[in-house]
């Protein structure tokens, strides 16, 4: 193994980073502050962060192949225009929960943007339970449900030979898989792969290298974890920093730059000090392997 090497790219501290995409183009990467209301993009070139304030919680953002970003912002998928800070809404759902919002998203090989709901804390994991639901957005703009009585929708990727959709559901302590139809979307049999131990402590998100092995951020565990997902074994964990280690992706030049958001919100006073660099984005390099780049949203 190649040594590894953490370090602290964005110290903004952000209240709940999430949803770290890597943007090619911009040579940068995008994630969200979902607490704070606001879309970021560090540049890996000037090695700075910039933002856009939106008017919601918003949980992810994705690439989108016309161009800007699309993200999930309350309960609405939206598209963001950057430059012009314009967002404008697509769609709705989950009108009959006006306490959902939703969390994590991810678009699929085929250019659909998977998302799903749960409720709104009232604080870090601790919400009215079954609120939430999985949903997709559809290059022509329609939306599907996939299932209801989610805890905390999360973590989301697809295997290599886009045959296997994964899936976590924080509560359920457990990352689930799917069987995949890459021509119409479809899911269906539904298993776990892996049940987190209790120092790893609760699944969020979640990405896969070019070795079709999963990475999974744990929150409150201050970890990334990579699992083998046909045998259901942990092959390795990277201790960070920080606690609350929210999600990952692979970056850079050649995606064998690795970027974990991390969230402060809920932490004392006492335990921020101990731990300065919550809510901070990281970057491990040498791993020794590579991810997979970002699928755009088609519609």
């Amino acid at each position: 193994m190649s040594s590894i090497k953490i370090e602290c790219v964005v110290s903004e501290g952000y209240g709940i980073g999430e949803s770290p995409v890597w943007d090619e183009k911009e040579d940068a990467l995008l994630c969200v502050d979902i607490a704070g209301r606001r879309v970021c993009r560090w540049s890996a070139l000037s090695r700075r962060a910039q933002a856009v304030a939106v008017d919601a919680p918003v949980s992810s953002v994705a690439l989108r192949k016309s161009g800007d970003y699309v993200i999930t912002l309350g309960t609405r998928f939206a598209a963001l225009k950057w430059e012009e800070q314009l967002v404008t809404t697509i769609t709705h759902v989950d009108k009959d929960k006006p306490n959902n919002r939703f969390n994590d998203g991810k678009v699929d090989p085929a250019g659909r943007y998977f998302a799903g709901t749960m409720a709104e804390e009232i604080r870090p994991a601790v919400l009215e339970r079954r609120q939430g639901s999985l949903y997709t957005l559809f290059s022509d703009l329609s939306v599907v449900k996939h299932f209801s009585q989610v805890d905390i929708s999360n973590g989301l990727d697809w295997s290599l030979d886009h045959k296997t959709f994964f899936y976590i559901d924080s509560l359920s302590y457990s990352v689930d898989a799917f069987d995949y139809d890459l021509q119409t979307g479809k899911i269906g049999n539904r298993r776990s792969i892996y049940k987190l131990e209790k120092e790893e402590s609760i699944p969020d998100g979640m990405c896969i290298d070019t070795e079709g092995k999963l990475w999974v951020a744990c929150y409150d565990g201050g970890r990334v974890i990579r699992l083998d997902p046909e045998t259901g074994k942990r092959l390795q964990t990277v201790k960070l920093p920080v606690d609350k280690t929210t999600s990952c992706c692979f970056g850079g030049k050649d995606y064998s730059e690795m970027y974990v958001t991390s969230a402060r919100d809920g932490m004392d006073k006492e335990w921020l000090s101990r731990q300065p660099q919550a809510g901070g984005i990281f970057k491990i390099t040498g791993l020794g392997v590579k991810g997979v780049p970002p699928y755009p949203f088609a519609g």
